[in-house]
Formats: C-alpha cells, sequence, structure tokens
C-alpha cells in the first residue's frame, strides 16, 4: 500500500496529482497524490485536522493549489462543474426558514436562476425521483429546519445529486448524528451505488466510510499515508489504533 501511482488510470473520474496547499506559511496538503475509478464508492479517512476539508476544497475549485494538479473525467477541473455533486460537512438550516424538503431538493435544477422556478411535471417528476432515491418522501413537505440532522442530510444529498452528477463528493455526512442515525444514513448512501455515480466520501468517522467503501485513503497531517482496498486498510494495525480503537 501506498500513494505513488506513475501512471494515471484512463477509467479514473477523479485524478489527484501532487496536490500542495500553503496558507498563512502553513503547509495544509503536501504532494497529495490519489484517484477515484469511475463506478467506485472511494473513503478518505483522517482525523480533525488532516486537511479533508481543505483537500475537497481544491477538487471543488474554491481553493487554488500552491501545486499539483485536478482532473474530472479525463479533463482539467473547472470551477463551476456539473459532473461534481457535492454536500457540504455541516449545514445550518433556519426553523423557521419557508422552505420544505421538496423545494430544497428542487433549487438544485434552478437555484442558480434568477427568478422562481417554474412548475412543471418534469420538475416535479425530477425532485419525486431523488426524495424516493434517499428515502425522504415521508417528510417530503416538512420545513427543511424542522427535520432531524439525518432526515437534513438525506434532502442535501438528493439536491446535490438532482442535478446528475457522474461524482458526488460527501464531506463528513455523518458528523454530529447518533450512531443509529449514522446506520440509517450509511445504508441510504449505500443505495444510491450504480455505474453512472461515483462516490467519495470524506470521513473522521473510518468506522462508517470502511464500512461501506471499496477503496479507501488515509490522510495524515496533509499527506496519504495509506491507500488500498478497504478491508485491507481496516485491518491495517495503524488504522485499527489510531482510528477504530481497536
Amino acid at each position: 500500500m501506498g500513494q505513488t501511482r506513475p501512471v494515471a488510470d484512463p477509467c479514473e473520474i477523479l485524478d489527484v496529482e501532487g496536490v500542495c496547499v500553503t496558507l498563512s506559511g502553513r503547509q495544509i496538503l503536501d504532494n497529495v497524490t490519489f484517484g477515484v475509478r469511475a463506478g467506485e464508492f472511494t473513503g478518505l479517512i483522517g482525523s480533525n485536522g488532516a486537511g479533508k476539508t481543505t483537500l475537497l476544497r481544491v477538487i471543488l475549485g474554491l481553493q487554488r493549489p500552491s501545486a499539483g494538479t485536478i482532473s474530472v473525467a479525463g479533463a482539467p477541473r473547472t470551477r463551476r462543474n456539473q459532473s461534481i455533486g457535492y454536500v457540504p460537512q455541516k449545514v445550518v438550516l433556519d426553523p423557521d426558514m419557508p422552505l420544505r424538503a421538496r423545494d430544497l431538493v428542487g433549487l438544485g435544477i434552478d437555484g442558480h436562476r434568477f427568478g422562481l422556478p417554474v412548475p412543471s411535471k418534469k420538475r416535479r417528476e425530477a425532485v419525486d425521483e431523488m426524495l424516493h432515491a434517499v428515502d425522504a418522501e415521508r417528510f417530503a413537505d416538512s420545513r427543511v429546519g424542522n427535520l432531524s440532522g439525518g432526515e437534513q442530510q438525506r434532502v442535501l444529498i438528493a439536491h446535490a445529486l438532482i442535478g446528475r452528477p457522474r461524482l458526488l463528493l460527501l464531506d463528513e455526512p455523518s458528523m454530529g448524528l447518533a450512531p443509529n442515525l449514522v446506520d440509517q444514513l450509511l445504508t441510504v448512501i449505500r443505495a444510491l451505488r450504480d455505474d453512472s455515480l461515483t462516490i467519495l466520501l470524506v470521513e473522521q468517522n473510518a468506522r462508517a466510510a470502511l464500512a461501506i467503501a471499496d477503496r479507501a485513503y488515509v490522510l495524515e497531517t496533509g499527506r496519504v499515508t495509506l491507500s488500498g482496498p478497504a478491508a485491507e486498510i481496516q485491518a491495517d494495525r495503524r488504522v485499527r489504533e489510531a482510528y477504530l480503537g481497536i
């Protein structure tokens, strides 16, 4: 296991090569190199402060790297890449916000446009399909601010998926959730797998990520220190001691 990959895999939907980020004189990411194959479920685990969220910002085009390159589906990453869906780490939704779950999902279709969305059968069907995909039909007409943390995460995932991205980035979706809600959310995420969607799950909760990933990477102090099949990462003595408490 290791991070060196001499040749990029042509089947990779995401290719990260030698990415470095330095902020205020401090190196946050140091020569990070890894790839995510199309149709694969990949976990990226690391403790708080390892650089996980900074790496996601680079992939999304929100943070310029000091060095290195990012390509998505074989092309250089752009700021507004329709191939990428993203669910941020923690979104605070005001209980008084007059927005239903289905309204928030629908904003994934036309929220970037000026004016009110135009109702249509096609739009309604697309929203219903995404709500069904994340098992959220029962609270589709509830205000999003009144939903539980796990329910809000499902709605945010549906919002990210409705644009039909090829790559879905999930930034610590289990954060703040009780263990039983984490298990329920993982079941929903696992059910999203199909040949047209690739998932990168970034988690401090290594147990959650390794439970459903095909491959995994460990990010420590800005460097990828381990990589390989999730089962091998889970069995690694260092991972068991540092992340799994075994």
